[in-house]
């Protein structure tokens, strides 16, 4: 499905021309984006293509694993929960194995989400080479 930006409803925001430049994405014309509804189908949008199934990684502050220890490559799906509520348990628990986190102090109660999203994304692009541009 090549690089692409999956967002599952609900979303916390949105993505009317005019708050999308007031946040200053400017860019946001250049993104490869697709809404769906919620999270089966977004698995079932992955089941239906052609390509063979993605590795997801999840992230949360509740994983185990810290993202410095996966191996990303190319064609893996970064998911990440709402700003507010983290993923759902049930995500979490399911897909233990392939949930990480950044570290934190402990008195910091949790990272600002676009950060971390930058953070790990650019984590996996350092790890696979670069960006195709």
């Amino acid at each position: 499905m090549g690089a692409k930006l999956w967002l599952v409803r609900p979303l916390g925001f949105l993505l009317d021309d005019r708050y999308l430049k007031r946040a200053g994405m400017d860019y946001w014309d250049h993104v490869n984006y697709e809404v769906v509804n919620d999270w089966s189908h977004l698995l079932q949008r992955f089941e239906e293509s052609e390509q063979a199934a993605p590795r997801f990684w999840f992230l949360t502050k509740f994983a185990q694993k810290l993202v410095w220890e996966a191996k990303f490559e190319r064609g893996d799906v970064l998911v990440f929960g709402s700003e507010t509520r983290g993923l759902p348990e049930e995500i979490r628990q399911t897909h233990a194995e392939t949930c990480l986190k950044l570290p934190m102090r402990g008195m910091v109660r949790s990272l600002n989400l676009a950060s971390t999203a930058n953070t790990i994304l650019y984590e996996a692009v350092r790890q696979f080479g670069g960006l195709d541009l």
